[in-house]
């Protein structure tokens, strides 16, 4: 099944697409993490006293917590949070990517906007192992607000 958002190269929404061209522009491995560590800041930071077993990525070296639901439109939303600001940029940027898209559209997301903005390279296999599983308990959540979309 394909939505036709979020399936590949060209088929990004227009936020992340503008993330990817930012990244790709970048002169190097140093400048990307400069570049996570501006959008850790922007993040919908889910508060510590939320962070529960239920928040948490498992298979994360970092402490990283996510909890999704919908916006006032009835699209997705995530909020999310980590110890490390690199773990926290990734969590910006995903929600980026998913923020207002259907439940269906989140569950067919392809996460290989990371090897195109060139960062799948500059981080560490623990690392991108770790957004990984981020990445597939964000598509799992979703698929328990299955229904609750509008």
């Amino acid at each position: 099944m394909n939505t036709g958002v979020g399936s590949g190269p060209g088929d990004w929404p227009e936020a992340l697409a503008a993330i990817i061209e930012d990244f790709t522009e970048a002169f190097d491995a140093k400048e990307r993490y400069e570049m996570l560590f501006e959008l850790a800041e922007q993040v919908d930071e889910l508060p510590l006293e939320e962070w529960t077993a239920k928040t948490k990525v498992h298979g994360c070296q970092s402490e990283a917590h996510i909890m999704v639901g919908l916006n006032e439109n009835g699209g997705f939303h995530l909020r999310g949070a980590a110890d490390s600001r690199i773990v926290q940029g990734l969590i910006a940027i995903t929600a980026s990517a998913l923020e207002g898209l259907s439940v269906t559209q989140v569950r067919a997301f392809s996460p290989k906007f990371v090897e195109e903005m060139g960062l799948s390279s500059a981080l560490s296999p623990n690392r991108a192992n770790g957004f990984l599983n981020m990445f597939k308990k964000v598509k799992e959540e979703a698929t328990l607000l299955e229904g609750q979309d509008g």
